[in-house]
């Protein structure tokens, strides 16, 4: 047997190292204590009785971790977390100089929105801040149709912006850059796992993003089977911000509820990308989440949700995750070019 206590504390540790969240800290020190003083044979027997989170400060996460220590395995969050101190060691870069060395890598963002659905600014404004950003592509997803809070596009109003998005290109190519604003829509995940959308029309864009924005608090089963139909499309390049969290400002929101290892088993068997959102109000996935999606073998990409355009400088926010989390670059789409983030 391990000795659960210092497991718990350690990962604490690890959890205070990584600027995880006070709160996320605070309930595997808490369980600690909770737990301090009680061998592992009694441990055992409350692992095995389902007692564990009878104790006050023991909750479902530690106590699982508990369950793996006394059963002699390291626990898998543990685990997880010295795999990225492991690989930030190996490379002797500093995790701030090697997200620094990311967003220089970064060639473009597959999540944007302008105003013609819920963004602030139009179309050729967003496209020459990416340009001024050093980016060689912009991918526009404004919303589907259903979310008409958001202003989302009909069928007709985004094949309109498909042709603008034609027009601008050849006026940037006119001035002599390189530079392409790319096709796309950030397209509603119906309550059925259904695309809010029609299947020529989403056959026909550079990126299609794929994102729950409504029951976000569906039953887990439900939620994971909505989320697996969606991924199952051919037509999905992306699965936006996964949990729907919202962590700062007025409307706080808790994660949605789904079985993370079946979906991100799906991403990656489909080749849909998880996004990893840099919007600070998001920073979506939670980076425990973020680290299974590693292991599960998904791809990213690194996205900015931007609704204005000094949003699009938001990328730093993802880039951080992504390498406290040991994403590697070459698993991150749009560290590639045009040709290459297009090619599946």
């Amino acid at each position: 047997m391990r000795d659960a206590v210092a497991d718990l504390r350690r990962i604490a540790f690890l959890l205070e190292r990584a600027q995880e969240s006070t709160y996320r800290v605070r309930a595997f020190r808490t369980a600690a204590a909770a737990l301090r003083g009680r061998d592992a044979e009694e441990l055992a027997r409350l692992h095995a009785s389902g007692g564990l989170t009878d104790l006050k400060g023991v909750g479902e996460v530690t106590a699982r971790c508990v369950g793996e220590s006394v059963a002699g395995e390291e626990p898998v969050y543990l685990r997880r977390l010295e795999d990225a101190v492991a690989r930030a060691d190996a490379t002797g870069v500093p995790l701030a100089e090697a997200a620094l060395r990311l967003r220089e890598g970064l060639r473009g963002d597959c999540h944007s929105h302008t105003d013609a659905s819920d963004g602030g600014s139009p179309l050729a404004e967003m496209a020459e801040t990416a340009i001024g950003l050093g980016h060689d592509y912009l991918v526009v997803t404004d919303h589907s149709p259903r979310l008409t809070v958001a202003n989302g596009l009909s069928a007709d109003r985004l094949r309109r912006q498909v042709e603008q998005i034609a027009q601008l290109n050849e006026r940037i190519t006119a001035s002599g850059s390189d530079f392409r604003v790319l096709t796309g829509i950030e397209v509603d995940i119906l309550d059925d796992g259904a695309l809010d959308q029609s299947e020529d029309l989403l056959a026909s864009l550079d990126v299609v993003v794929a994102s729950v924005h409504s029951k976000l608090r569906m039953p887990r089963d439900e939620m994971t089977e909505r989320m697996l139909t969606a991924v199952a499309n051919p037509h999905v390049d992306v699965l936006g911000h996964c949990t729907g969290r919202m962590v700062t400002g007025r409307r706080t929101r808790p994660e949605s509820e789904f079985d993370a290892d079946a979906v991100f088993a799906a991403c990656a068997e489909h080749g849909v990308a998880v996004e990893i959102n840099a919007r600070p109000e998001r920073l979506d996935p939670p980076k425990r989440l973020l680290r299974l999606a590693v292991e599960a073998g998904c791809e990213f990409t690194i996205d900015t949700d931007a609704h204005a355009p000094g949003q699009l400088d938001w990328l730093d926010h993802g880039c951080a995750r992504a390498v406290a989390c040991g994403v590697d670059p070459e698993r991150i789409r749009n560290t590639r070019d045009l040709e290459g983030l297009l090619r599946r």
